[in-house]
């Protein structure tokens, strides 16, 4: 599936906001340690990608029962479900000048109830004139296999229409609304109720 960005000013993949707060101090410290390492915007990309996805682990993976969705709380913390990460990812690719947007999936249990919308990154790297969506979820050994690939997928989840599961074509600029705001009202990740819909296109949906 090729990655549609919901508006064609650059800009809005370079901004900042309140989720994905680039200009913060702990997200410029990490970005400038990771950038020492990679010479080229790619294996920058590349390296925040294995930083992100490896290092911070998916809350539910771990137990931690605490909800983050500011980028720099996430790097701070060291915790987050798949949309605090992505929040993060695309701190990370922003402060380097890398426009980065927000992608979600629509999956459900193996038997197609309890759906739950996932959260994801695509990319634009110097260069390349198509979108690449990857995700920094978090491996889990024999179950997901998630990669840092530019030109053939791999996610963390294929989607299963049969299911009811639905990718979204979009890259957002921003959260999602419905999205950043169930990460702000949950008290804790136990209790936190993610919408089970697909954020909308541009036709209905303005771009940050």
């Amino acid at each position: 599936m090729e990655p549609i960005p919901v508006t064609t000013e650059p800009a809005a993949y370079l901004a900042a906001d309140e989720a994905i707060d680039h200009e913060h101090p702990v997200v410029r410290e990490t970005a400038s340690r990771l950038r020492a390492t990679a010479s080229t915007p790619y294996e920058y990309a590349r390296t925040a990608f294995t930083f992100v996805r490896d290092t911070i682990p998916h809350s539910a993976d771990s137990g931690d029962r605490r909800v983050t969705w500011r980028a720099s709380d996430v790097l701070g913390l060291g915790t987050g479900i798949c949309h605090a990460k992505s929040h993060a990812l695309a701190a990370l690719l922003r402060a380097e000048g890398i426009p980065a947007g927000l992608c979600y999936q629509r999956l459900t249990e193996d038997d197609g109830s309890g759906a739950v919308l996932h959260g994801l990154n695509a990319i634009l790297l110097p260069g390349r004139t198509r979108w690449a969506r990857i995700d920094v979820r978090g491996n889990i050994p024999g179950v997901v296999d998630a990669r840092f690939s530019l030109d053939q997928e791999q996610l963390a989840w294929p989607v299963r229409p049969a299911l009811g599961e639905a990718d979204s074509p979009w890259v957002h600029a921003a959260p999602a609304p419905q999205v950043l705001a169930a990460l702000r009202e949950a008290p804790d990740r136990t209790r936190l109720a993610l919408p089970t819909e697909l954020p909308a296109g541009p036709r209905t949906e303005s771009p940050a």
